[in-house]
């Protein structure tokens, strides 16, 4: 299987990789519609994004980039620019197109900061991961466990809400997003060595049927004990007793 974790000195001794495909940068809202259709015919894109770093105590910036890739084909959308586009939205929203990428949760929050979504399709590959016993987090050293390889950072703490980006990032961003698809792609060849654990919306909706089925249980005892009272008390204390009454 593979190894829970690795060392730097490990990872340095791999092999370096880098995307190698065609690099499309998106800032324009009329690239959008035409870079969306290529990738909704995929059924699996990687997926990360990118943010301006903050060197300054307090001080934080939104996300610059968000980056999707196909086997072949990387597509960076510079949200700083056009914002969160309906095309866009409904890639976002899709459940037929898998995004897998690293600690979704934290890039899909900072993406509704810019425009609405209700996010559907998304792998996180650290959740992943922990099936198939790696305990590290980080992209660089996942890809180091599950597909040998290095992956330079070098540039993760550029300016990422730049004029323009330098040849490096567009790299950088392009193989940070296809090493992910390449990440899932490799791991459901394998078993996992733990199974998944039940869908949440599953386990909630289990929790509150249970919670009826006890609640209508404990009415139904209820009933059949007040009634069970009645049947045991005497006679005359089912009769109107009220000493005004005449009998007729």
């Amino acid at each position: 299987m593979f190894s829970p974790h690795i060392t730097h000195e490990d990872i340095e001794a791999l092999p370096y990789v880098a995307f190698g495909g065609k690099i499309t940068v998106v800032d324009k809202r009329e690239k959008v519609a035409a870079a969306v259709s290529c990738l909704m015919q995929e059924k699996i894109l990687g997926y990360d994004t990118e943010t301006r770093p903050s060197f300054t105590r307090g001080v934080h910036y939104g996300v610059s980039l968000v980056q999707l890739s196909t086997a072949d084909q990387a597509f960076l959308f510079r949200v700083d620019k056009i914002g969160v586009p309906s095309e866009l939205v409904a890639l976002l929203q899709s459940c037929d197109v898998l995004k897998v990428g690293v600690a979704i949760n934290e890039d899909i929050r900072g993406m509704q900061r810019i425009g609405a979504f209700k996010p559907q399709g998304f792998v996180d590959l650290q959740q992943l991961t922990e099936r198939y016993g790696v305990e590290d987090k980080a992209l660089k050293k996942i890809a180091a466990i599950v597909l040998n390889l290095r992956i330079s950072k070098s540039q993760q703490t550029s300016n990422w809400a730049a004029l323009r980006y330098t040849a490096e990032q567009k790299l950088y961003a392009a193989t940070d997003a296809w090493v992910c698809r390449e990440i899932y792609l490799k791991l459901i060849e394998r078993q996992p060595l733990f199974p998944p654990k039940a869908d949440a919306a599953k386990e909630n909706a289990a929790g509150k049927e249970a919670k009826t089925k006890k609640a209508k249980s404990r009415r139904k005892k209820q009933r059949k004990a007040s009634m069970l009272r009645k049947a045991q008390q005497p006679a005359s204390a089912l009769i109107n007793t009220n000493p005004h009454d005449k009998h007729k």
